[in-house]
């Protein structure tokens, strides 16, 4: 008889009790694969959230302002060498080397128009883009769908007496008022919205950009490696990254998965204490099985090594078990809490580790129980018969 078969026989003996360690010990492998599933998939939708609130890079024109003062009073500042941003330029973008980590490229063009006799600030953006971007617009009515529609922000409305449907003449060109965005509290509440194409022609910019947002997929590389790349395919231009977007959505990245790895943590932490109480029960229990195994000449390596491998096979089915639970409970929950992206794949590497960390986990909590066993005496089985 040997010391699997031996192990294997006190299993199938204590049916009850090796149900208990495998459902101790599932609890918590399942927990941290569900955790960590749920974590990853989270984060996949967090990021793609986060990457369409907004851009974290801005291109602008390089200039050189030169301040005027006289007398101690400041007059003014004057740009110099001021080259304007080309349209035809902006493709180059997307030949970095990082580009498949640009998730946007939103061009503007900007410039004061006449309406109804007041002055105004007119928006020109590819309207493609631009609404899908700024997925803080909540517009009364809709964006634009022609060349011929705009919008205008609530401020700028309201200055001109602006509503639904109106017909509005810029530079003498008629708009038709589509929509009102609601306050949002920035520059944009001043503006009026329209198409690149006839905002360039009215202001007299054909092929000519003011700025241009671009939104970078920051999870993958450091944003300032894009901004490095930019420079490089458009020097004429300043490239810069908003650096309070970028940590802001790392930051909160990271606190999330680091707090669904400290419950998991814990729940591992709770599932070792059960293995180890119940294992230590167990030895306490089997002193004179123990007893009569050291009297018929097995070893304390031998007593070890037949707690351990009982450990071993209740771990190892617990880990197998907790994975596949894992995973269940993911596919349940999923759905309620990734509203856009509802998936996950299955990795290998994370069944693996599931299983060897629960063969780790037993192991250890079983070690103590273990060496307890083994340093039985044998004379307590001879008492015992």
């Amino acid at each position: 008889m040997t010391l699997k078969t031996i192990a294997l026989n006190n299993l199938r003996r204590r049916k009850a009790r090796m149900a208990f360690l495998v459902i101790g010990l599932l609890v918590g492998i399942a927990t941290v694969v569900a955790l960590v599933s749920l974590t990853e998939a989270m984060t996949m939708e967090t990021e793609h959230k986060l990457d369409q609130f907004g851009a974290n890079i801005l291109i602008t024109p390089r200039s050189d302002d030169l301040s005027i003062s006289y007398g101690g009073i400041t007059v003014g500042d004057v740009a110099v060498q001021y080259e304007p941003i080309r349209e035809a330029d902006l493709p180059l973008i997307r030949t970095i080397e990082e580009r498949r980590n640009i998730a946007a490229v939103a061009p503007k063009v900007l410039g004061a128009v006449t309406v109804n006799e007041q002055r105004a600030v007119l928006m020109g953006v590819d309207r493609n883009i631009e609404f899908d971007l700024k997925r803080w617009w909540v517009i009364d009515g809709r964006a634009p769908e022609t060349d011929d529609e705009m919008v205008a922000g609530r401020d700028v409305a309201a200055a001109l007496g602006l509503n639904m449907g109106d017909s509005v003449p810029v530079n003498g060109r008629t708009f038709t008022l589509t929509g009102i965005l609601q306050e949002t509290g920035s520059q944009d509440d001043r503006m009026l919205i329209t198409s690149l194409a006839p905002a360039q022609e009215l202001l007299g910019k054909q092929g000519l950009i003011s700025l241009v947002e671009v939104a970078a997929l920051c999870a993958d590389c450091p944003v300032e490696v894009i901004v490095a790349q930019i420079a490089e395919v458009l020097p004429y231009t300043r490239v810069l990254a908003l650096q309070q977007v970028v940590a802001s959505r790392m930051h909160a990245i990271d606190q999330f998965r680091l707090l669904s790895l400290s419950v998991a943590g814990v729940v591992v932490f709770i599932g070792a204490l059960v293995v180890f109480v119940t294992m230590m029960g167990s030895v306490n229990e089997r002193t004179r099985e123990i007893g009569i195994f050291r009297a018929l000449g097995f070893r304390r390596g031998h007593v070890v090594g037949l707690i351990l491998l009982e450990a071993f096979v209740v771990s190892l089915l617990a880990g197998i078990l907790g994975y596949l639970s894992g995973i269940g409970i993911t596919k349940a929950l999923l759905p309620f809490l990734a509203t856009e992206h509802p998936h996950f794949d299955l990795s290998l590497l994370l069944m693996g580790g599931s299983i060897l960390l629960a063969v780790i986990v037993g192991a250890l909590a079983s070690l103590y129980p273990a060496l307890h066993a083994s340093r039985m005496d044998p004379t307590e089985a001879l008492r015992a018969l």
